[in-house]
């Protein structure tokens, strides 16, 4: 008669949580995501409040070529003007500017990506080609040569530059995208229920794809924010506003580094990576949401590292403790030469 195991009741076992669909698809509170929104949230408090409490950017009252000192925390130019408060005014500028051209991307890349792998067919194809031709032409040679052309270029319209170059990217992205949900079960029921195609891709599509659009959007504000250093550092950036890239080109034309004042150059270049780097740990927050492998994986382990702690493997079986090592001269039994295996049967009596 064989006795039946009991069930082991010592550690009642606990329902899982279940996470509403608002916070399944924004990112987990890690590290990344909390140093990343304090870096952008100090930057763009900075660009709001700073130009209150600095001085006119504008003004060239001040000492030239003063080194930073109190009164003038990050020094002067050479032409007089107090690169504090030239830092504030161009933290407006590129915020806006990135801001804009991100924008102006993603409406361009749902427009060209999104319709395109959704609606199939010639509409497809057609959207598909202008998308091939924007990659294939390199974007900062094509926005030099635009900028080029313009004598009057304003914060906007370097925006426009920025956002219309740049949006061919996340097109292709977000076309892959659409061509996988739109053979889903409750899209094709949706389309079988006689719904309006705005509304299937309003309604349906679209909110699917909230955390690849937020990633691609702030992957375009960084890039329009290097392109527009990058214009402004050739003299082709906005006339007569002020920017980080503006701030830069102005350093490289007084030789700041010739003449030893790094603190021209480096509070804007510093200030564009220390912007860059934040958009991209959010990006990396958010890419864990879009992407499974990630989503899943610290879940994953963190099983492991309780299932190793209680004893249990994988499946909440109980592992078997470890046996100590046989002493084989006590172990040894004597062979039998009629068994070719050299051991003897047991029977358990």
């Amino acid at each position: 008669m064989t006795d039946t195991p009991t069930p082991d009741t010592s550690s009642p076992a606990t329902a899982p949580v279940k996470k509403s669909a608002l916070r399944q698809v924004m990112p987990s509170m890690s590290g990344k995501l909390v140093a990343g929104l304090v870096l952008i949230g100090a930057i763009v408090l900075f660009a709001v409040l700073g130009p209150f409490v600095t001085q006119d950017p504008h003004s060239s009252a001040n000492d030239p070529m003063l080194p930073p000192q109190p009164g003038h925390w990050l020094g002067t130019t050479s032409l007089g003007y107090d690169v504090l408060a030239q830092l504030a005014e161009g933290a407006r500028g590129s915020l806006t500017v990135g801001v804009t051209a991100g924008l102006i991307a993603i409406v361009l890349a749902l427009l060209f990506g999104v319709i395109a792998g959704y609606m199939r067919g010639w509409t497809d194809e057609v959207l598909s080609l202008i998308t091939n031709i924007m990659i294939v032409i390199p974007g900062l040679p094509l926005m030099i040569v635009i900028a080029s052309y313009l004598q009057v270029r304003s914060t906007l319209l370097v925006a426009l530059i920025l956002g219309v170059t740049g949006w061919a990217g996340g097109a292709v992205v977000l076309r892959s995208q659409a061509r996988s949900l739109r053979v889903r079960d409750y899209v094709s029921a949706a389309r079988v229920a006689g719904e309006k195609t705005p509304r299937i891709l309003l309604v349906e599509v679209l909110p699917n794809l909230l955390p690849l659009l937020a990633s691609q959007f702030l992957f375009a504000i960084i890039l329009s924010i290097l392109g527009e250093a990058g214009l402004s550092y050739l003299g082709l950036g906005p006339n007569g506003q002020i920017t980080w890239g503006t701030m830069l080109n102005e350093a490289q034309g007084g030789s700041a580094l010739s003449r030893g004042a790094w603190w021209w150059f480096v509070p804007p270049g510093l200030m564009i990576a220390l912007f860059g780097t934040g958009l991209s740990l959010v990006n990396f927050a958010i890419d864990e949401i879009v992407n499974p492998k990630l989503r899943l994986a610290p879940a994953a382990a963190k099983s492991v590292r309780e299932a190793r702690r209680s004893g249990r493997d994988k499946l909440g079986r109980a592992s078997a403790a470890p046996t100590p090592a046989a002493d084989p001269v006590a172990d040894e039994a004597p062979t039998d030469p009629q068994d070719s295996s050299g051991q003897k049967e047991r029977v358990d009596v």
